[in-house]
């Protein structure tokens, strides 16, 4: 006898564990790649053997902002800018804390930018996932400081006239200990270094591009499948690459990467060995 549809058992998602599944289906657009990094994110906490009981996920405000929001473990979903900030004081309130920030290239790296820049100075402990959809995406789809050169937004009609950040250079001369970039085509590279980075100790950045085609890719003419077909054809992978020589050039190449390793003290480290001295 046929089973009816209604008595037919779903399979259950291999994430679902993880996930706020009453707030499901989410917010982002289609063709946005923020959903394939947050699932990378997700398999590499539940493949890394860490206690998950002891994991919390900060968020900013912005498209991937809302990533805090899906997952289910302790999570917060901060102000404009302050996610590195409200997950330093997370870390150094309870150091058995695994913290990640989960956020996008306007909140980590515009208003946010000062935050970034002193955590890494402070190689505080945490993991950083930069989702870079190169515009402000949640608010219209402004130029954002990641912004490509020449490229068009709401606010560059006639192109953007300013070089955007070298995100992975920032952090290499703020004094991250861990920096690798990928896109969202290249998703078993990118857990394989989100998994990487969730197990070292120390500040590790990853940044991630990621298509916005309903605000970037409509200005410029590009649609998702385009994105990804541009991050096939001009990803080059060059692992160790000098975080100063690396291009992010859409026309002669993108490198793409683990660039940096490192080991040296901790925040915490430091400021408890200070304290021993005193």
């Amino acid at each position: 006898m046929i089973e009816t549809a209604s008595r037919i058992k779903q399979p259950e998602h291999p994430l679902d564990d993880l996930l706020r599944t009453d707030r499901i289906p989410h917010i982002w657009c289609p063709g946005c790649g923020i959903g394939t990094v947050f699932s990378s994110c997700l398999i590499a906490m539940k493949n890394s053997g860490l206690n998950l009981q002891k994991m919390a996920m900060v968020s900013g405000i912005g498209c991937s902002g809302r990533a805090a929001g899906y997952v289910a473990m302790d999570s917060f979903h901060t102000t404009h800018g302050r996610a590195i900030p409200f997950a330093t004081g997370l870390k150094l309130g309870n150091p058995e804390l695994n913290v990640v920030v989960f956020s996008g290239d306007g909140d980590l790296f515009a208003i946010g930018g000062n935050h970034f820049i002193h955590a890494a100075r402070r190689n505080m402990d945490l993991t950083v996932i930069c989702v870079n959809n190169l515009n402000y995406g949640m608010t219209g789809g402004q130029m954002a400081a990641t912004t490509p050169h020449l490229a068009k937004t709401t606010t560059t009609p006639m192109g953007n006239p300013e070089a955007p950040f070298n995100l992975p250079l920032l952090a290499y001369a703020a004094g991250a200990t861990y920096i690798s970039r990928w896109t969202i085509l290249h998703t078993r590279d990118l857990t394989r270094s989100i998994d990487t980075a969730l197990k070292r100790k120390g500040f590790s950045f990853i940044e991630v591009l990621s298509p916005c085609p309903v605000n970037y890719g409509r200005r410029n003419k590009e649609k998702a499948f385009d994105s990804l077909k541009l991050y096939q054809d001009k990803g080059i992978i060059k692992n160790g690459a000098n975080p100063s020589e690396i291009e992010m050039d859409f026309e002669k190449g993108i490198t793409l990467g683990d660039f940096l390793d490192v080991d040296r003290p901790t925040c915490i480290e430091q400021y408890d060995k200070t304290c021993r001295l005193i």
